[in-house]
């Protein structure tokens, strides 16, 4: 499904689409054509063209994607979208199409890519969730409830594709959009009533979500995270604050308890709903725990009270879980339908996730293992300090940082992590193109500078180190629990340049039981 057509399609004409966007349609002279061009399809990837299709070629920081025109038009490409060097480039290749030329292509993909897919009103109702942390969790939460209340929906994220039963891994948090129309367009023809979407800075940038107006858009946090691609954090917060205008949401869901969320709430150009759990913060929502019981908590307006649970541990699960009680009640669902249908474990893949070896004989004996995709200081806090109330041993945590990615954020996620566990284990995320011992000491020097009693280890390779802690975990005695932190639902590993079989899950399963003898006894 990454390149995803609905069954159906009508033929749009370049007149139309050059008129959409303000550009020009410029033909190379072709003898016996008579300058008539019906567009099917949009994409920007020219393998991935079919017949009647505009292939958009965009300048890339690479090469420019003019540069790939020939391999479009041998499938069946009938016109390009590009700029003046695009142009250029065809020329010079002999690319005898007829081109949509504007000055910047990729900010007019969206709108054609509507046009051409038919998905500029749709009949879907749309939840659009952008933040740092928490992204995955919260649409997981919103699909599955409406899911319970007997909707057909469709999910678009970090881990997966869905529509409706069929799921395809995603490539992508949020996809291009090109994709993104054709699957707005299939879930229509599919009969998909709601669409849940993360909705990442990068996408905002990029104009990767334009065409499309959320219904409910949603900000669950900001910290510090990809200023590898946003230059501060004000233009990364900038990004998401572009999803809270009209021409991107109807209206607003905003959790305010840092100070970001309570900027982007006073500068949103939409009608904004606002909820905290903090003490001290105004907000028309407010988030307190109900009892003794940390996983039950009640949301109140002052008028409204919602009695709600969290299928998953941590407070920030309690926020997350409001959040989407929130959406619901913003697109007409009733408080009483937000309890019933927010009990259900949602299962987010590779969030929270439990590892373990139960109903096994001896599986009693063994530590829990606990996988989640936290990969920033902040979310590396939030994970431990959840799993702390529950851990009566040790609480061991594996983590690494990201090669090529913010350098910033990686002493911050070892001194989070030394804050905050018994045993640290610090070794390899994906490293990329970088050098793996480099971003080791990176991590450990943070985890040094916290000046905690945390036992620090320096483990090369992913699987020796999570076989080193479930193993030390075991030897800390019961109760205690191991952490592995950062690539969640991933199931490769980015080694220079090659991306490796790899899944925590699996990796966590066989080292609890490598623990176990043939017998099953620890």
């Amino acid at each position: 499904m990454s390149s995803p057509r609905p069954a159906s399609s009508h033929a749009i004409t370049l007149e139309s689409l050059a008129a959409l966007v303000g550009g020009a349609v410029d033909r190379p002279a072709v003898p016996g054509e008579d300058g008539q061009v019906a567009v099917t399809g949009v994409t920007l990837d020219s393998r991935d063209v079919v017949a009647g299709d505009l292939y958009a070629a965009l300048p890339g920081a690479n090469a420019h994607g003019a540069s790939y025109a020939a391999g479009a038009a041998g499938l069946g490409a009938v016109a390009v979208l590009t700029d003046v060097r695009g142009v250029q480039i065809l020329d010079e290749a002999g690319v005898v199409l007829p081109r949509v030329v504007v000055e910047s292509p990729r900010s007019v993909v969206g709108a054609v890519a509507a046009r051409a897919y038919g998905t500029e009103q749709l009949g879907l109702t749309m939840y659009g969730v952008t933040g740092t942390n928490g992204k995955t969790t919260t649409a997981y939460l919103i699909n599955s409830a409406l899911v319970a209340l007997g909707q057909r929906t469709g999910l678009i994220g970090t881990v997966e594709t869905r529509i409706v039963d069929e799921r395809v891994k995603s490539v992508r948090t949020t996809p291009e959009a090109t994709v993104l129309h054709a699957l707005l367009a299939l879930m229509t023809e599919r009969g998909v009533q709601s669409c849940v979407m993360e909705v990442s800075s990068h996408a905002l940038a990029q104009h990767r979500v334009d065409g499309v107006v959320y219904d409910v858009a949603l900000f669950t946090n900001l910290s510090q995270d990809h200023l590898d691609f946003h230059p501060t954090m004000r233009d990364y917060f900038e990004a998401k604050a572009s999803l809270f205008t009209p021409e991107r949401a109807r209206q607003g869901v905003v959790c305010v308890d840092d100070e970001w969320g309570r900027e982007l709430a006073t500068t949103a150009t939409v009608p904004v709903t606002t909820m905290t759990s903090v003490e001290g913060v105004d907000a028309q929502w407010r988030l307190t725990v109900d009892g003794d019981d940390p996983a039950a908590f009640e949301l109140t307006d002052g008028g409204t009270t919602l009695r709600l649970r969290s299928a998953l541990p941590g407070d920030f699960n309690r926020v997350n879980t409001a959040m989407a009680a929130l959406a619901l009640l913003a697109t007409g669902h009733s408080a009483d339908d937000a309890e019933r249908a927010l009990a259900a474990d949602p299962h987010v893949p590779g969030r929270m996730e439990q590892v373990t070896l139960a109903g096994e004989a001896g599986a009693g004996d063994l530590p829990l293992v606990v996988v989640d995709y936290a990969h920033t200081p902040e979310a590396v806090a939030a994970a431990l300090r959840a799993l702390r109330p529950t851990t009566s041993g040790a609480l061991v945590v594996v983590l690494g940082a990201g090669g090529d990615r913010d350098r910033g954020k990686r002493a911050g996620m070892g001194e989070a992590a030394a804050r905050a566990a018994d045993l640290v284990f610090v070794t390899d995320d994906n490293p990329r193109t970088e050098d793996p011992a480099v971003i080791r000491a990176a991590v450990l020097a943070g985890a040094t500078a916290a000046a905690t009693d945390a036992e620090l280890h320096d483990v090369a390779g992913r699987g020796d180190a999570i076989r080193a802690a479930v193993s030390a975990a075991y030897a800390a005695g019961p109760g205690s629990v191991v952490a592995v932190v950062g690539k969640g639902h991933e199931t490769g590993q980015e080694i220079a340049g090659t991306v490796h079989p790899f899944d925590d899950r699996a990796e966590a399963e066989a080292a609890l039981r490598a623990l176990t003898d043939k017998d099953g006894t620890p």
